[in-house]
């Protein structure tokens, strides 16, 4: 089993079909709309009633409820998926670092994916990791097995293709390897930070936008200067491009990024969905750089012991789901606490600034 740094932050997605491409607004916020063969369904855009319309997308890195008794809460998931969708947000990536993926076991992982495909049932896209294993060739045996839970995209953890002392030709030599033993499964790539933080170089992203094979990249640079380059990069190209920084959700979305894949959005989705759908709005822009710093402030603070954080704030916010977490073995202290009751009352307050109303069960 892969070692996982637990003081590290984690920090994607969009739709992918193997044949014909569709993507689906979720339900009660539009009508579905179908892209064109051979083109990134991620790339659907938004039917909305406003004159202004935008195509940005938020993912959420989902989380993972348990029982008390550590097992998967199937139950709980179920309702998670479902406070996620009334937030609007547009796609899921199971499986994740935030999903705890290295403290489940493979069983697990597919079971939690088969769940989550089943329950959005076709409304919305699905990825997951699918990079686990100690060769190539295991690799792509797993990748082949959660592909057939029915994801749209198998997301490759950088990390685990090379050790960090690996050069970048040797990253490039492993993934076109795995491509070779994977078919034409649509692939995505996620700069995860454990078990170490492989950065993409722009000499591998190259590489990897000319395979054909990619419609999606959580990028976890977090200096826009660095994301600016892989953003010009990928202009013209199906790929998908997802920030996970929320420092630089603003900045991102102005300049090109498909969309957010925060951990923030554990905690107020819809905040991440509304900043998604108006960034480039000429419209709102005193709102989105005031939500902006709002979201830079907090990090920090909803950062702290996660993601017994998020879930004790969802938990609040009437989501059912135990405050348990095989990464996060210590409990939240009172004053951690405290700080999360703090913060849901500044979040209510940033939705009566632009106008949303928080999402309730």
């Amino acid at each position: 089993m892969q070692k996982i740094n637990k003081s590290s932050r984690r920090f994607f997605i969009e739709k992918i079909t193997a044949g014909s491409f569709g993507a689906v607004i979720s339900a009660g916020l539009g009508t579905a709309v179908f892209a064109e063969k051979n083109t990134n369904p991620f790339s659907s855009k938004l039917l909305a009633a406003t004159p202004f319309v935008s195509d940005k997308k938020f993912v959420p890195v989902m989380i993972t409820p348990y029982k008390q008794n550590g097992q998967i809460d199937f139950e709980g998931l179920s309702k998670l998926i479902d406070f996620y969708l009334a937030a609007g947000v547009k796609g899921f990536f199971a499986n994740c670092q935030s999903s705890e993926m290295y403290l489940l076991s493979e069983a697990e992982r597919l079971s939690l994916t088969r769940h989550v495909v089943k329950r959005v049932n076709g409304q919305l896209p699905v990825v997951a990791t699918g990079s686990f294993g100690e060769t190539l060739e295991a690799k792509a045996e797993f990748a082949k097995k959660i592909y057939n839970t029915g994801i749209n995209a198998v997301i490759m953890i950088s990390s685990l293709f090379v050790k960090a002392e690996d050069s970048d030709d040797m990253l490039i030599n492993n993934f076109e390897k795995f491509f070779s033993l994977t078919d034409n499964i649509p692939m995505g790539t996620y700069e995860c930070p454990a078990p170490y933080q492989r950065i993409i170089t722009p000499y591998v992203f190259k590489y990897l936008l000319a395979t054909n094979r990619m419609v999606y990249h959580k990028d976890t640079s977090i200096d826009f200067e660095k994301v600016k380059v892989k953003l010009e990069l990928a202009k013209n190209n199906k790929i998908e491009f997802y920030d996970a920084c929320v420092a630089n959700t603003m900045y991102s979305l102005q300049a090109g990024a498909k969309g957010m894949s925060a951990i923030s959005g554990n905690f107020y989705p819809e905040i991440l969905v509304w900043m998604c759908n108006n960034s480039t709005n000429p419209d709102k822009q005193e709102e989105v750089k005031f939500i902006q710093a709002q979201l830079t402030k907090t990090e920090d603070i909803i950062s702290q012991n996660y993601s017994l954080s998020s879930k004790y704030f969802l938990q609040k916010r009437g989501v059912p789901i135990e405050i348990i977490s095989r990464v996060s073995t210590t409990p939240l202290t009172t004053q951690q606490k405290q700080t999360l009751d703090d913060t849901y009352k500044v979040f209510l307050g940033w939705c009566n600034r632009i106008g949303i109303q928080p999402v309730k069960l």
